[in-house]
């Protein structure tokens, strides 16, 4: 089953050349682009409060997804839940979210380096220090904002409550 929903968020799953071209025509236009990253494994309120809050930072947001094999070098080998192509759909389907790209190294330096937001957003619980890129978007004259944090909400909490027994929940 297909129809225009469908349609409109597998178009803003994008490659990197791609995800380039559209940040290009934004920019032309004059729009303010924002990008965030994470691994989004279970979809949760508080990635969507998170993205929300992006989006609210500028015209457009570029969300870019680490790939299998990222996350589990970064979360452990039971990890990801969710394979990278359900993950990028799942976002992308945020009407928040204008584009979403994916990356297969640790860190999403080649990708900000190769969009150039304006503005790069990272979760509150990172230090302005740890967030990957941050030299570089402050080098060409963009900034890095902090996004606010839904306390009690975490993938990695969602996945210890789906592990405990059930009288315990």
């Amino acid at each position: 089953m297909s129809g225009p929903a469908l349609t409109r968020t597998r178009d803003k799953v994008l490659g990197l050349d791609a995800a380039r071209r559209a940040v290009t025509r934004a920019r032309r236009r004059g729009e303010t682009v924002v990008f965030t990253n994470g691994c989004f494994d279970l979809l949760h309120p508080g990635h969507v409060r998170s993205l929300e809050a992006a989006r609210g930072l500028g015209d457009r947001l570029v969300v870019a997804i680490n790939h299998d094999a990222s996350v589990r070098r970064l979360k452990g080998a039971e990890r990801p839940i969710q394979p990278a192509r359900i993950r990028k759909e799942m976002v992308a389907a945020l009407e928040c979210v204008d584009w979403v790209v994916g990356f297969v190294t640790d860190t999403p330096l080649r990708t900000i380096r190769a969009l150039r937001p304006d503005v790069l957003a990272k979760g509150g619980d990172w230090h302005l220090e740890e967030i990957v890129g941050r030299e570089d978007v402050e080098g060409w004259g963009g900034s890095v904002a902090r996004l606010p944090i839904l306390k009690g909400h975490s993938t990695t909490s969602t996945i210890e409550a789906l592990r405990r027994p059930k009288s315990r929940r």
